[in-house]
């Protein structure tokens, strides 16, 4: 998946480190030889993520408030700058957008200030390069397939509006002192270590009622689903072979989506659960939610990477591990 001979002795730092999607990128990277250095507030992330990488000599990890600026500046700074730091996969984030809605601070503090400290970090320690974890929440509400070039960009979560802000501040930090960045917009991730998320939300929901299962909206809602075992080998197979100075890619599957009816029944099938189904109404689950769209991943295709599953397989595959794993009962 990485091609050892350009990682070997290279370190990266993680951000976001013990998160659902940073957790296992940091497996990966060290897998591939690079030494990371990963950096995590247990704010969304979990300790118990970071077991197998804490088992790795090339692993080192500070927790840190991000959004913290003199903790960045003032203790995280100090401890990294004799450390030549090759590049900073920026995974930290709020990832949970009802949340941003209840309360938008959440939002500013945990995407957008996490972004602005981490950028002042990498100039203050002069790494040249960021990859980011962006999200397709950027685009808003657009009809047809959503393109990297599609326009104009009006998030409708304050969620999104923190990862287009925080895109924002990375292309103007290549202008300035950057030599490159990574910019990846991400479709819905299930796997392993969910934090939240549909499938999270539904085994939760038929822990608490075995009888049934409410679903929000009215259940048409689709969207396109990855596994983050090929959201990570993506994001490093883009990385590896993208050249241009802002490298901006929308990542997921070759399908449709999956529809949110099509889900609670995949969960259902997949526990072997007789509970009935309760849609709340109405065409979306909660406000900031686009109920509908579809990824273009032609420029990804073009580089030549694609994912093999579709997004209701994801669904069935993650729902087997989740069981299989011990992480619902």
């Amino acid at each position: 998946m990485l091609e050892t001979a350009r990682s070997t002795g290279s370190v990266v730092l993680v951000t976001g480190a013990a998160g659902f999607i940073g957790s296992q990128l940091t497996d990966a990277l060290l897998d591939g030889g690079f030494t990371v250095i990963g950096v995590d507030d247990f704010s969304r992330g979990v300790e118990s993520n970071l077991a197998r990488a804490r088992q790795h000599p090339r692993f080192e990890f500070h927790k840190l408030d991000l959004s913290d600026e003199s903790a960045v500046l003032g203790e995280l700074a100090p401890r990294l700058q004799a450390k030549p730091i090759a590049e900073v996969w920026h995974m930290a984030a709020n990832s949970d957008i009802p949340a941003g809605v209840r309360d938008p601070r959440v939002d500013h503090r945990n995407t957008f200030m996490t972004t602005f400290n981490t950028l002042l970090l990498m100039r203050e320690l002069r790494i040249p390069s960021i990859a980011f974890a962006s999200t397709s929440a950027v685009y808003g509400e657009h009809p047809g397939i959503l393109r990297e070039t599609t326009g104009p960009l009006l998030p409708i979560s304050n969620y999104g509006a923190m990862k287009l802000a925080a895109e924002g501040l990375i292309s103007a930090a290549v202008e300035a002192y950057l030599e490159r960045a990574y910019i990846f917009r991400f479709p819905n991730v299930l796997g392993l270590r969910l934090t939240h998320g549909i499938i999270y939300d539904f085994l939760n929901k038929l822990r608490a009622n075995p009888i049934e299962l409410e679903v929000l909206g009215d259940g048409k809602q689709q969207k396109p689903y990855l596994h983050v075992s090929d959201l990570i080998e993506a994001m490093i197979f883009i990385r590896e072979r993208a050249l241009e100075r802002v490298n901006l890619f929308n990542i997921g599957p070759q399908d449709e989506g999956a529809t949110v009816s099509e889900i609670a029944a995949a969960v259902l099938a997949g526990i072997e659960s007789g509970a009935a189904i309760r849609y709340t109404g109405g065409d979306r689950g909660w406000v900031g939610d686009v109920p509908r769209f579809q990824y273009s991943v032609e420029k990804l295709a073009s580089l030549g990477w694609g994912a093999q599953a579709t997004s209701i397989e994801v669904v069935r595959r993650t729902v087997a591990e989740v069981t299989a794993d011990g992480e619902w009962a």
